[in-house]
Parts: C-alpha cells; sequence; structure tokens
C-alpha cells in the first residue's frame, strides 16, 4: 500500500490543476482550451502514460463580446450565457420562478423576455437543468431569456444553450445574480425590458486527450474528465480538479501498472461545457465492447465526501462500497441517471459508467458556472483523498468480471421513470430515438 502514502504527498495533480486554472479562459475551441489540451497531454506523457496524443475534432465556436438589460430603470448588469445568438429583443419581462414546467404552463410568455431562478426548490423530486428551462420559455413563446443566480454574493451564472442540431441558441439568454434578478423582478415584472447580447460565432476546433496504463488489452476501463471551462472563472471546481484528479490517479496507477489486469484509458475531453462535443464524438468512434467500464470525474474537490453516480448499473455501485469499506471512507451512491456530464454519452449506449463528483449538500453548483469558481476554494487534502478512491476504484473494475450492459431501451425506461425524459426532449438530448449502432455516424458538429 505504498503508493497510498505516495499519493497523499505527491504534488503531480495539484500542480496540473494551479497550471489549468493559470491559463484563464478554457472556453472550448479557444486559444486556452487547446493550451489545456497540450498541457495535460504532455502531463500524462511526462508520467509515463502510453501514446499520450491529442485528437483534434470542429465544434460551433463562440467568443463573448458584450451583454445588456436596459430597463425604464436604466441598464442591469448582466453576463451573454454561450451559444446564445448575437440579437438584441424587447418585450415584457415575465418572472417564471424556479422554472418548474408547471410555471411556463401558467405565465404567458408570447413575445416576453423569461425570467428564470438558477434553483430548484426541495418538494420537487427532480434536477432540472439550466438548458430544459431556456428551451420550455422558448416554446412558450418567450424572446428573450434571463437565467438568474439563486445564490447570494452578486455572481451571474454562466452555461450554455445550444443542441446538438443548432448549437446556437435561437433567442439571446443572460445571466444575472439573485440580487439583480430579485431586483428584476421587483421593479420591472410586465414592463418592456431589452436584452442584447454581441458575440462572434466562428467555427473553431476542440480536441480529446488520451493516453494508456497497464496491460495492452482489448477492453479497458476508461478514466476520463473534462478540460474546458467557461471563460469567465478559472474552472478550478469545474473542472480542472477532475482532470487533476485523473493526473493523480494516472500517476498512483502506473505505481501499480503490473498489478493490473486490464488497461486503463486516460481520456480528457473538451467541449463538455457546450454539449458533451468531445465525448458524444467519442462515444460514437469507440467500439462498445472494447470499454470495460467508464469512471468520468466531474465536479470532485469541492467536498470530501464522494458521490458515485451508477446509472442503474448495480455491480458499479456494489464496486464502490467495497472499495469505501476497504478504506472506512464515506460514500454517496446514487443509482439514478444524470445526463449532464461526459460519462452519458456511454451510458446512453448501454455502457457501465460512474459519475463521481463531490456531495456537499448543495443541490445546485455551488461556485460553479460563476466568477467564484477559483483555486482558493480547494484543499490539496481533498484532491489527494479523492485521488486514492478513484484509484483504488479503477484497479478494483480493472479486475472484475465483465459487468452487463444495459439495453439503451431499460435506460430510457429508466429516463423515463424519473421523469428525466422530457426535460431532454425538450433540450434536444434524447438519444434514444436516433441511431444508437457505433458503426454508423450521423454527420455532427464534429464533423465540421
Amino acid at each position: 500500500m505504498e503508493w497510498i502514502g505516495e499519493t497523499f504527498t505527491s504534488d503531480a495533480g495539484w500542480t496540473h490543476l494551479e497550471r489549468l486554472v493559470d491559463i484563464g479562459n478554457r472556453m472550448a475551441g479557444s486559444p486556452g482550451e487547446r493550451e489545456a489540451l497540450t498541457a495535460t497531454r504532455d502531463a500524462l506523457d511526462a508520467l509515463g502514460a502510453r501514446n499520450a496524443s491529442v485528437d483534434d475534432f470542429g465544434i460551433q465556436g463562440w467568443i463573448r463580446g458584450t451583454s445588456r438589460i436596459d430597463t425604464p430603470d436604466g441598464e442591469a448588469d448582466s453576463i451573454a450565457l454561450p451559444r446564445s445568438p448575437d440579437a438584441t429583443v424587447s418585450g415584457p419581462l415575465v418572472d417564471c420562478g424556479d422554472g418548474l414546467p408547471a410555471d411556463f404552463e401558467d405565465a404567458d410568455l408570447e413575445g416576453s423576455v423569461a425570467l428564470v431562478s438558477s434553483t430548484v426548490p426541495d418538494h420537487y423530486d427532480r434536477f432540472i437543468h439550466r438548458r430544459e428551462k431556456y428551451y420550455r420559455a422558448v416554446e412558450a413563446g418567450a424572446v428573450g431569456f434571463v437565467f438568474r443566480n439563486h445564490t447570494p454574493g452578486c455572481l451571474a451564472p454562466t452555461g450554455s444553450v445550444g443542441t446538438d442540431d443548432a448549437p446556437l441558441g435561437p433567442i439571446p439568454a443572460v445571466g444575472v445574480s439573485r440580487e439583480v434578478g430579485l431586483c428584476l423582478a421587483r421593479r420591472h415584472e410586465g414592463e418592456r425590458v431589452t436584452v442584447a447580447v454581441d458575440c462572434e460565432t466562428p467555427r473553431a476546433e476542440s480536441g480529446v486527450v488520451r493516453a494508456d496504463i497497464g496491460p495492452d488489452t482489448d477492453r479497458a476501463v476508461y478514466l476520463t474528465s473534462h478540460v474546458d471551462a467557461h471563460d469567465i472563472a478559472e474552472g478550478a471546481v469545474d473542472n480542472a480538479a477532475g482532470t487533476a484528479t485523473v493526473l493523480e490517479a494516472a500517476r498512483a496507477l502506473l505505481a501499480r501498472e503490473a498489478d493490473l489486469d486490464r488497461r486503463v484509458r486516460l481520456v480528457c475531453f473538451g467541449a463538455e461545457e457546450v454539449g458533451l462535443r468531445g465525448s458524444k464524438r467519442e462515444a460514437e468512434l469507440v467500439d462498445p465492447d472494447a470499454v470495460h467500464a467508464v469512471v468520468n470525474c466531474d465536479g470532485v474537490c469541492r467536498g470530501r465526501t464522494l458521490q458515485w453516480y451508477t446509472h442503474g448499473f448495480d455491480e458499479l455501485g456494489a464496486a464502490v462500497d467495497r472499495v469505501a469499506d476497504r478504506f472506512g471512507h464515506p460514500v454517496s451512491v446514487r443509482p439514478t441517471q444524470h445526463p449532464h456530464s461526459d460519462h452519458w454519452p456511454f451510458v446512453a449506449r448501454g455502457i457501465p459508467a460512474l459519475l463521481v463528483s463531490s456531495d456537499d449538500g448543495d443541490r445546485g453548483r455551488g461556485w460553479g458556472h460563476t466568477r467564484a469558481d477559483t483555486l482558493d476554494k480547494l484543499e490539496r487534502r481533498t484532491l489527494r483523498e479523492g485521488a486514492i478512491l478513484v484509484t483504488e476504484l479503477v484497479a478494483e473494475l480493472a479486475a472484475g468480471d465483465p459487468i452487463p450492459r444495459r439495453d439503451p431501451e431499460a435506460v430510457a425506461a429508466d429516463l423515463e421513470a424519473q421523469d428525466l425524459a422530457a426535460g431532454m426532449r425538450a433540450t434536444g438530448d434524447w438519444p434514444f430515438e436516433r441511431e444508437l449502432s457505433s458503426g454508423s455516424r450521423s454527420p455532427t458538429e464534429g464533423d465540421f
């Protein structure tokens, strides 16, 4: 167990975390994202992982300009949501509260600007993604969208809009702080406001980092993260910490390489924040039989207790429990579906996959997707502890028997039962009515 002590004194992961946050803007398709991809490839190569490389692909780019909300009292502070179109619209402001489906059904949004909170109330039984709220507003006839943070602190939230088929959203969208949003609702509901977004939308290039550890087996355990982040902050939690965890786990797995029973493929995706572009492409390209399981790190390190979404794969939950018991470390195992990170394109094809993040008791993103997602929120101890559990879990899966695949229809049935399907259809993210065969691909952004 020397590797545990070495991990508790290693700075491989933390050094790479600092490297990524110091880049600054890592928006998908930006020079900063390219620097992060290259730096991650070079770091894996320096550790001793095999065949470290970056595979490029095309995406719809988006470059921030200015944004504004004009009210009868003057301009309200805002930031544009990525992949909002370059447009200016006006209409009466309508407060749609928490943005539950019923809130949109009850509101008269035709020709309006919809104001929606980023939260979901505790009494509601599922999380509602920002993009679902946006597209429900679009469907109800809104011409503009204002996304209000529910967390105090004068922090406007970001987060992309758009779909696979139409990467740029149909109406301009901006984020505002809790304080600005509540003021808008109190002073200007029903009054005419103007929402304007100025941006550039060039074609751009992202990439996927790949490297291998362990024996050269046909089937591999995938250990994944994403390197891109929103352009308004350092992206420390989301998701430099996830990629740093992959680096730290890679170092520990290399120390145990002779004992690994299967190959471990390290994959760090670009363009996660704009529709999971990197992981969707990877899942389309890979032979499903070549993937034993996926362990995706996204949102780790903001709390010491890790939560693991198992997506109905009981064997994955059992493996997490064995590792937690072995180390006497608390974990939170969630058997439900979570279709909002880079594991999801694999789950949709029936491939066993885990999402590992932090369980800090907050149903929302915490500091994520705001300017406050910075390095000072994180601790080396938490990164090291998480990396130890992830390392042991990957080694456990690499030594285990093949995990039965799930029929995609069963995954779809879970989504229906968990009240997630309607939202995914609203955002254009429902994959089960399209061809799922790995042998055929329809044109996507990656084919630019």
